[in-house]
């Protein structure tokens, strides 16, 4: 398998780790589970996510894009901060319960908005 390849399989199975282990969380957060906030819990999703970030970061150089001018690529990234914010308040900064759930539900779509518009442009580019 080649460089690129290898990229975006694993690029692509960590989205999915990524999204299963946040929307599992943030189920439990709301529930008020306290396992989700556990160490071991927050250090693999912050594995996992880092070594999302890593993959993503080998694709953008294997295919020599520039974030900011390819818009499908920029509005991923766009989506990715407010992701982080929504879910940080989601698990944890958000004053209270209403703030928590909206966050929680946010966070969702903006990862769902992320995994269409990565869709959309590989069906595009097809």
């Amino acid at each position: 398998m080649d460089s690129y390849h290898w990229a975006l399989h694993s690029h692509v199975t960590l989205v999915a780790a990524s999204g299963v282990l946040f929307s599992v969380r943030g189920i439990a957060v709301l529930a008020g589970a306290p396992w989700p906030m556990r160490r071991a819990v927050r250090m693999t999703s912050y594995g996992i996510d880092a070594l999302l970030l890593a993959a993503g970061v080998a694709l953008l150089l294997l295919l020599r894009l520039d974030p900011l001018a390819t818009g499908w690529l920029a509005t991923k990234l766009g989506l990715l901060v407010l992701y982080i914010v929504a879910g940080s308040l989601a698990l944890k900064r958000a004053p209270n319960r209403t703030v928590r759930v909206a966050s929680y539900l946010a966070a969702l779509l903006c990862f769902g908005l992320m995994v269409s518009v990565a869709v959309h442009h590989g069906a595009r580019a097809l």
